[in-house]
C-alpha cells in the first residue's frame, strides 16, 4: 500500500498547477496514464485568455456567456475571467515566453467568438510551452513523487467519503494508494471517438469511475466538435488541429467552387453547421481553408508548426488551401464540482476537461479551456491545504476488494458503457449524432 496525502491522477495543466500550490509539506503522488508529453495540454495551440485590462471585462464575460449559449455558470465565469491576470504572472514567473512586441508588451491575439484581442500566446504550441515549464518546475518538487505509465482502475470509497484509489502499475500489478485527498485531472473522452483532436489514452476513466461510484455529474451530452482539423485520407492516430487563431487572423473558408460561405468567425458550434451544411450542400467530405490571407510572415512566425505539419502531409499552406473538417475536440460537461473544485464526494476533487464546474456553458470560448484549467486547479489546492480535517481510512483502503478489477478487458469494455450510457441519458435518451458516438474500433491499451 503507498500512502499520500493527495493523490493527483492526471500530469496537464491542471495537475501539475494543482501540484505547485499544494503546501510544501503535504506528500503529493502525481500519476499519468502514459507519459509526462502525452497530456492534451500539450496540444493546445491558439492561445490562453487573460482579462488584460478591467475595461475588457464587460466584453470578455458577454463573449464567454454567449458563446455558451447563456447556460454557463455567471459565478464560474467571473471568477475564471477575474483569476486570469493571477494566473499569467504565474505562468511567467515559471518561464513561460508568451509572445511580445518590439517593445517587450505582451502581444495578443483574437480567435473566433471573441470581441477583441485577449490571447496571448506562444507560436501555435502555446499549450506544450505552458505545459513544459510547468512539469519541469513539478519535478523539481521534493514533496512531489511522479508515477508514469500508472492508471487509477478505481475509487476507494467508504460513505460518502473518498480514502484513496487503486491503480495499474506499468509492471501489470494493482497498487491501493490511501491518500486524504484525491485530484482528478485526466482530461476528455476523445479517444472513445473514431475521429477526435484528443491522445486515444484520454478514454473518460474519472467520469467511468465517479459513474460507478454515485459522484454527480453534469451537462455529459455537451462535447464540442473543433470545426477546422485537417482532412486526410491517410490514417492518423489522432486528427491535426488548425488552430482557431489561424481564422482569428485572417484565414478563410471556401466550399468546393472557392467562394466564402460563412462567418469564420462564428463561435464553435455555429461553424461546424454551416461547414457540415457546405460540405452536404457539396457532397464533399472536407471544406476549403485558405491561410494565404494571413500573411507568410505571420504564418512562418506565429503558426510554424501548422504549416510544416501540412506540408508533411502534402499541402503548402503558404501556396494554397488545406481542406478541413470537423473532428470531436473537446468536452464541457463531466464531474460536477464546486467553485472550489469539490466534487459531491468528500475528499474528492476535479478540475480540467475532466470536470464541470459550468463556466463553459453548452460551447466552450476559444483559449479558455487552458485558463480554466489552472483557475480551478489552484482554488482546488487552496481548499485542500485549508482542510485539516480530511482524513484517510487505512481499514476502508486495506480491505478494499481489488478482485473485480483484475479483469482489464471486462474493466475497459464496462467503463466505455457506462459513460456512453450516461452520454444518451443526458441527451434524453437519444444517440447522439454518429460523428459525436461513434466509438473507436479498438480501445487504449490501458483505459
Amino acid at each position: 500500500m503507498i500512502k499520500t496525502d493527495v493523490l493527483i491522477v492526471g500530469a496537464g495543466v491542471a495537475g501539475c498547477y494543482c501540484a505547485l500550490n499544494l503546501p510544501p509539506e503535504q506528500k503529493v503522488l502525481m500519476i499519468t496514464k502514459t507519459d509526462l508529453a502525452s497530456s492534451d495540454s500539450m496540444l493546445a495551440q491558439g492561445g490562453i485568455c487573460v482579462l488584460k485590462d478591467p475595461a475588457d471585462y464587460g466584453s470578455y464575460f458577454d463573449d464567454t456567456m454567449k458563446a455558451g449559449h447563456y447556460e454557463n455558470d455567471r459565478k464560474s465565469v467571473e471568477i475564471m475571467i477575474k483569476s486570469s491576470p493571477e494566473v499569467i504572472r504565474d505562468l511567467v514567473s515559471y518561464g513561460v515566453r508568451f509572445a511580445r512586441n518590439l517593445d517587450g508588451s505582451l502581444r495578443y491575439t483574437r480567435e473566433g467568438a471573441h470581441s477583441h484581442h485577449r490571447i496571448l500566446f506562444h507560436e501555435d504550441i502555446t499549450g506544450k510551452e505552458i505545459t513544459t515549464h510547468l512539469v519541469d518546475r513539478v519535478l523539481q518538487l521534493d514533496n512531489v513523487t511522479v508515477m508514469e505509465h500508472t492508471e487509477m482502475v478505481d475509487l476507494i470509497t467508504d460513505g460518502n467519503c473518498c480514502h484513496g484509489a487503486v491503480l495499474l502499475l506499468e509492471n501489470g500489478s494493482l497498487e491501493k494508494v490511501m491518500a486524504a485527498n484525491v485530484v482528478l485531472a485526466t482530461g476528455g473522452i476523445g479517444g472513445l471517438y473514431r475521429h477526435s483532436t484528443n491522445f486515444r489514452s484520454l478514454t473518460g476513466d474519472s467520469l467511468a469511475m465517479a459513474l460507478r461510484h454515485h459522484v454527480a455529474t453534469e451537462h455529459l451530452n455537451y462535447i464540442q466538435i473543433h470545426p477546422t482539423t485537417l482532412y486526410t485520407e491517410k490514417p492518423e492516430d489522432r486528427s491535426f488541429l488548425i488552430s482557431e487563431s489561424v481564422r482569428g487572423e485572417g484565414a478563410k473558408l471556401y466550399g468546393k467552387d472557392m467562394q466564402r460561405f460563412t462567418d469564420e468567425l462564428l463561435p464553435r458550434d455555429l461553424l461546424t453547421i454551416e461547414i457540415r451544411k457546405q460540405m452536404e450542400k457539396d457532397g464533399t467530405s472536407f471544406v476549403w481553408e485558405d491561410l494565404r490571407p494571413v500573411g507568410e510572415k505571420t504564418l512562418l512566425e506565429h503558426f510554424p508548426n501548422i504549416v510544416e505539419h501540412c506540408r508533411e502531409m502534402g499541402y503548402d499552406a503558404l501556396k494554397e488551401p488545406i481542406p478541413v473538417v470537423p473532428a470531436q475536440h473537446y468536452f464541457m460537461g463531466g464531474v460536477k464540482v464546486d467553485h472550489e473544485g469539490r466534487t459531491s464526494l468528500r475528499q474528492l476533487y476535479a478540475a480540467g476537461e475532466t470536470a464541470c464546474n459550468g463556466v463553459h456553458g453548452k460551447n466552450r470560448l476559444a483559449s479558455n479551456s487552458l485558463l480554466e484549467s489552472l483557475v480551478w486547479a489552484k482554488r482546488a489546492a487552496m481548499c485542500i491545504a485549508l482542510d485539516a480535517e480530511a482524513a484517510s481510512r487505512h481499514d476502508v483502503v486495506e480491505n478494499y476488494d481489488v478482485s473485480g478489477l483484475l479483469d482489464s478487458g471486462r474493466r475497459n469494455r464496462e467503463n466505455v458503457r457506462l459513460v456512453r450510457d450516461a452520454i444518451r441519458r443526458d441527451n434524453g435518451g437519444e444517440e447522439m449524432p454518429i460523428e459525436y458516438r461513434e466509438a473507436a474500433p479498438e480501445l487504449s491499451r490501458a483505459v
